[in-house]
């Protein structure tokens, strides 16, 4: 679905400096693919979703979506971010059917897709509530409805869960993955947290520091569902590991490096 071929990115700040953000990305997701990025502040995680996306156009290389270039932003994609960004003066039924009114469709004909999408998301009884009475993980998870209403084939998540406190968290990763293996999404979803990553993805993709690049892209070999790290046993902590000692050897190598 998804191809990114020598993919190089570098932009002027606003003093003027030139920043490499990405160099040499060659990256492929499959239809279906839930795919997890890791790597150090800064690495370019954000940025590579904004590529795939279409808000960002690369310096060099490709980004193919079902094999044409992506030229403009990608229509067919939902979108989560840290923030749940929902507008205060409108219900949660309203939000969540927001992209339709965007859409200029018919509202009124997607209304029973938002009541099934909350009430998979546990938020039926909150339809006509307002963003303010509801916790940050349910907020989150109104977020992730509204990035579904339109029946996306792509969801890109940007650090959707970083906010939220330990527990929440792992709620909001256990809901995730289940509606992941009922509706069958291709998912891109960026985090800091390794554990996560490894409970979450099919795949995960380490980046190094900027320019970022990827240095390993590890097929996670768990079964489904994941829904609790207790019964994956010691292969789970292998990943994990794994995945850990490669991001702080990054540190190790900047720590080595003699001062610029």
């Amino acid at each position: 679905m998804i191809r990114l071929s020598n993919v190089s990115l570098t932009y002027e700040s606003t003093d003027g400096t030139e920043i490499h953000a990405l160099a040499g990305i060659d990256l492929q997701v499959a239809e279906n693919e839930f795919v997890v990025i890791v790597g150090p502040s800064g690495c370019g995680k954000s940025t590579l979703l904004k590529l795939i996306v279409g808000l960002l156009r690369p310096t060099k290389g490709s980004v193919l979506y079902r094999e044409r270039p992506v030229e403009d932003t990608i229509q067919e994609v939902g979108m989560v971010y840290q923030s749940p960004v929902l507008l205060p003066w409108r219900t949660v039924l309203g939000n969540v059917l927001l992209p339709i009114e965007i859409l200029r469709r018919d509202p009124a004909a997607y209304a029973p897709e938002a009541a099934k999408l909350l009430e998979m998301a546990g938020l039926s009884a909150f339809a006509r509530k307002t963003p303010r009475e509801l916790s940050g993980g349910m907020q989150q998870r109104a977020a992730l409805c509204r990035a579904l209403i339109t029946d996306p084939a792509l969801l890109l998540m940007d650090e959707p869960f970083a906010a939220l406190d330990a527990l929440t968290r792992d709620e909001m990763g256990q809901e995730l993955s289940r509606l992941w293996e009922e509706r069958k999404k291709t998912v891109v979803f960026v985090t800091h947290s390794i554990s996560e990553a490894v409970l979450l993805g099919d795949r995960v993709v380490v980046m190094s520091p900027r320019p970022g690049r990827i240095v390993r892209d590890i097929p996670i070999g768990l079964p489904r569902p994941r829904t609790n790290v207790k019964h994956l046993g010691p292969a789970f902590t292998d990943y994990v590991e794994e995945i850990r000692e490669l991001i702080y050897s990054f540190k190790g190598e900047r720590d080595a490096a003699p001062p610029p």
